[in-house]
């Protein structure tokens, strides 16, 4: 795996990488190429911090998951039921002009980007969860709920105010008393610490022209800093990881929602949120949705998703970060890189195929 991926780091695409691969009780496979910092020239290593963005979406959809077992929600409630704002919401109209929502958004809707919510960008890095939900809920949705598919991170964010309602406890408290905890994932925060900031894998994007790669930054983090407990604990890309930890929540996921003796979900809710659930809607190439998971439906629609099984499932980052689960070869897959603007639609990064290829050679 090092020696496909290593030519990437040659060649001045990627900083450098973390490869790993595991079955649903064991690590089989963890290496790291390249640097991650260039500036000082510090060696990727196989614990490194890598922000994982959109990865967060679906431990977020697991903890509204966990809620639904308990019986304090439903997938099918209405959004407005833990969150008022929402009641009543306005449609971006085209010739006919501005109208109301038909039915209101469900969870549902948030959990496969079914609702019609866009993208919001904060101005106040500081704002609260519920402040910056509250600005979210402000503004028109771009088609009726459940009749387009539309990828929207607000929508997560606003799935992390409902966790946070519905339970009675800050989100980011659930999250590491619910989930994090009792996976044992020890490196995954919403706020890296200052002891923790030289492990971070540091984020760059490619100068053609110079054919060289630029440090960049987190635009999620609206101009905060990395190591600032202030910002808001958002549920659609504000997690920090390690491959270590993310393979272990894949490998609750593995093992129908439990690990090592501790159960996070029951084994149907597991295969209702892993399944298809948009139905004929178009989403991105072979890939439907599930409940906060991408689902390979048909592999052979890009190549990146070539060697999964169909009923593959899992999710990319903005910055070139992976997760899978192939239940059919019991086999978890995550890659990690901080690269922004490659051009192409990260799941199907030249990286990430030549990484996957090279997991199919090696099983082989």
């Amino acid at each position: 795996m090092p020696g496909r991926v290593q030519p990437f780091v040659d060649r001045a695409e990627i900083s450098g990488a973390v490869m790993l691969v595991a079955d649903a009780d064991r690590v089989l496979h963890l290496s790291a190429v390249g640097e991650s910092d260039l500036a000082s020239g510090r060696a990727m290593r196989t614990d490194d911090i890598f922000w994982i963005a959109s990865m967060s979406k679906p431990m977020t959809a697991v903890c509204v998951a966990m809620l639904a077992d308990q019986g304090l929600l439903s997938f099918d409630d209405p959004v407005e039921k833990f969150l008022p704002e929402f009641h009543d919401p306005w449609v971006v109209g085209d010739e006919a002009g501005d109208q109301r929502a038909d039915r209101p958004i469900t969870l549902r809707d948030l959990l496969t980007h079914t609702s019609g919510l866009g993208e919001y960008y904060a101005a106040d890095p500081h704002a609260t969860l519920a402040q910056f939900v509250g600005s979210i809920a402000r503004q028109p949705l771009r088609f009726q709920p459940g009749a387009r598919w539309g990828y929207s991170t607000a929508g997560f964010d606003t799935l992390g105010r409902v966790v946070e309602v519905a339970s009675g406890t800050p989100f980011a408290e659930f999250v590491q008393r619910r989930l994090l905890g009792p996976l044992g994932m020890t490196q995954t925060t919403f706020w890296p610490t200052e002891a923790e900031a030289p492990r971070l894998a540091h984020q760059y994007v490619r100068n053609a022209r110079a054919g060289r790669l630029e440090e960049t930054t987190i635009h999620y983090l609206y101009g905060g800093q990395v190591t600032d407990p202030a910002r808001p604990a958002l549920g659609g890309a504000g997690l920090f990881s390690t491959a270590q930890d993310v393979a272990k929540f894949y490998q609750m996921m593995l093992h129908g929602g439990e690990l090592g003796g501790r159960r996070i979900l029951r084994e149907s809710t597991v295969a209702e949120m892993t399944r298809k659930q948009t139905g004929a809607l178009a989403a991105r190439p072979g890939m439907p949705w599930g409940l906060g998971f991408c689902v390979v439906e048909d592999p052979s629609k890009m190549e990146a998703n070539a060697t999964l099984s169909p009923g593959s499932f899992g999710h990319g980052g903005a910055y070139g970060t992976q997760s899978w689960d192939d239940p059919a070869r019991g086999l978890v897959y995550v890659f990690m890189i901080q690269r922004d603007k490659m051009g192409m639609n990260p799941d199907n990064s030249y990286m990430r195929r030549a990484y996957q290829e090279a997991v199919a050679a090696a099983l082989r």
